[in-house]
């Protein structure tokens, strides 16, 4: 889990520091990761989350991680859609990503893992790393 603040922080932004550090715990980079999910409370949220990951200092500053984790496989993200396309169920957006990501990884062969991303109430982020 992460915080910040909304105000100087950005809106929607503790994801971006969340992931660096489950990543780095496991000293995993971004190509170690078969599925994304990632909450898209918009679609310009999602992209600016990307652009933070993928800029190493920006990971630096934000999560306190020297650790470079790649180009962030956008082909991996969402595969059946989005928050954006299948709807912001709203106080059940956690259970949707979750179920979704659970499924998804049940077809792929054992051994992969998932990143499911939340970000909410403006300033905070929860992150879960799930293998099969």
């Amino acid at each position: 889990m992460a915080a910040v603040d909304i105000f100087s922080e950005g809106l929607l932004m503790a994801p971006v520091s969340a992931i660096p550090r489950i990543l780095a715990r496991r000293n995993l980079k971004f190509d170690d990761i078969a599925l994304w999910e990632i909450h898209e409370a918009f679609s310009a949220q999602v992209l600016c989350h990307i652009k933070g990951l993928e800029n190493k200092d920006f990971v630096r500053q934000k999560a306190g991680v020297e650790q470079t984790f790649g180009m962030f496989p956008r082909d991996r993200m969402n595969p059946n859609g989005g928050s954006v396309a299948l709807g912001h169920t709203f106080a059940a957006t956690g259970a949707r990503i979750l179920s979704q990501a659970v499924k998804e990884l049940a077809t792929m062969p054992k051994g992969n893992r998932a990143i499911v991303s939340i970000c909410a109430d403006g300033g905070l982020g929860t992150v879960a790393l799930l293998e099969n």
